[in-house]
């Protein structure tokens, strides 16, 4: 079940969402022309939980990528699809070993970092809580538990290279830019974490990751 290339693609995203952002570096690193639809997670309770929404996605999460009348939910999988189907610049190492490597700090943010920062978990945890749960204090303690552990694996030269370090920004970057910039949105302290700092620093001064930046997106609002 294999679209033809030449079909349209279209993303459904939220400026702000960092999983949303990670599927944008990955259409901009590959040149690949996308439609935005924008799905705007807070006005009026939320586009995302929209009847129309929830047939593309009964999860109610951007986002949501449609490659011709292929629908395809969760920024792993697309990001991935997207690297099979359009192999031009590979967003995975060629070697089983350095796939591996890249998709398990991929996996870090993906599963044990976002999740506990999500927009919903935050509003469950703040309606469970009551005003006296600190839902930021909460986001960066897993944050820099996360980085903490993902900057040990990047100072370990054991383990292989990462995209960056053969000038070759891939499918780890996609996932590590929105995440600082989702730690930097509140005030975490990444001073500790200068691997990672190096790594976003120089990916950020590249046209692909300025191209799928928040602030730079058809939706975004003023700050």
């Amino acid at each position: 079940m294999r679209p033809e290339e030449n079909h349209q693609l279209t993303l459904y995203s939220y400026w702000r969402s960092s999983a949303a952002y990670r599927v944008r570096i990955a259409l901009q690193l590959k040149g690949l022309d996308f439609k935005t639809v924008p799905v705007h997670l807070t006005r009026q309770g939320g586009e995302q939980h929209a009847g129309s929404y929830l047939a593309l996605n009964p999860q109610g999460l951007v986002p949501v990528l449609l490659h011709g009348k292929f629908v395809l939910s969760q920024s792993l999988s697309i990001c991935e699809y997207l690297d099979d189907v359009f192999p031009g610049y590979p967003l995975l190492p060629a070697d089983p070993a350095g796939r591996a490597y890249v998709r398990s700090l991929a996996l870090q943010i993906a599963c044990d970092i976002h999740p506990l920062n999500n927009l919903r978990v935050q509003n469950y945890l703040k309606a469970q809580c009551g005003s006296g749960v600190d839902a930021v204090a909460w986001m960066l303690h897993w944050m820099e538990t996360g980085f903490t552990a993902i900057e040990r694996r990047l100072c370990d030269r054991k383990h292989g290279h990462i995209g960056y370090d053969a000038g070759h920004p891939g499918l780890f970057e996609c996932f590590l830019v929105p995440q600082v910039y989702n730690a930097e949105r509140y005030g975490a302290d990444l001073s500790v974490f200068p691997a990672i700092r190096e790594i976003v620093s120089n990916c950020r001064v590249q046209t692909a990751f300025m191209m799928a930046a928040p602030e730079n997106q058809p939706d975004a609002e003023p700050l």
